[in-house]
């Protein structure tokens, strides 16, 4: 039998279900736990996980709990898949790419060789399959960076919650890597919580992870210290500026 692709834009046109897959990258979750953190009804979400699985953008199972208690109905993201996509008066196209072992290679394009102006139909075709040409390798090296980004951050929740165990600070630090910067707002929005909750959490934050809290409000990655190696975990302290 012949999988179907999923309807991705019906999927991510609707922004319970945007927040619902936001949240399950960060971590399996179960039913209740992702009903609290979104601000509509449980049947509403119920609805919207139904949807995502018929379409096979997720798979749901039951786990028993460590300690006494009920099973309960968790739910995984099930693709692993890069969409890219134009929309222009002139031209409409999109593509999904799996994404799989990471390939870190060089790729050489070559813009520069590209006529800025070229005229005449011959012309014109021939520019535009020598662009698609280009595009292609430009594709290939996303696709790669994508996979091993994937990667990345995986073993980056992993170690976060083995080293430090906070699923909290976890969610801020995954949510601040993929989109660079928040706002406290924001992530109290995202997360269900009050803003001085999240400015806590931060401040906790700030003894693992070089992280700053800009005026009291933005929230964003100490690029400098991680990429110069110049902070210890568990010795660092949150910054405000």
């Amino acid at each position: 039998m012949v999988k179907m692709e999923p309807d991705i834009f019906y999927i991510l046109g609707n922004k319970v279900r945007r927040d619902l897959l936001s949240h399950l990258t960060c971590t399996e979750c179960y039913f209740s736990l992702l009903s609290s953190r979104v601000t509509v009804s449980s049947t509403a979400v119920a609805k919207h996980l139904k949807i995502m699985e018929r379409e096979g953008i997720l798979e749901s199972y039951e786990k028993e709990e460590r300690f006494i208690g009920p099973t309960k109905k968790y739910y995984k993201i099930s693709v692993a898949k890069s969409y890219v996509v134009t929309l222009t008066p002139d031209m409409f196209w999109f593509k999904g790419f799996e994404l799989g072992e990471p390939k870190l290679e060089d790729v050489r394009v070559e813009l520069s060789k590209l006529d800025k102006s070229p005229e005449g139909l011959n012309n014109l075709l021939s520019e535009f399959l020598k662009a698609n040409r280009e595009l292609e390798k430009i594709l290939k090296a996303f696709i790669s960076l994508e996979a091993y980004r994937n990667e990345l951050i995986k073993k980056i929740k992993d170690e976060y919650l083995k080293k430090i165990g906070d699923m909290t600070q976890l969610a801020i630090l995954h949510y601040i890597l993929l989109n660079g910067e928040a706002s406290v707002e924001e992530l109290s929005d995202r997360l269900n919580l009050k803003e001085r909750e999240v400015r806590e959490k931060i401040i906790e934050m700030g003894r693992f992870v070089p992280i700053k809290l800009i005026n009291n409000e933005k929230v964003l990655i100490d690029e400098d210290k991680i990429l110069k190696g110049d902070w210890n975990a568990e010795e660092n302290q949150g910054s405000g500026e």
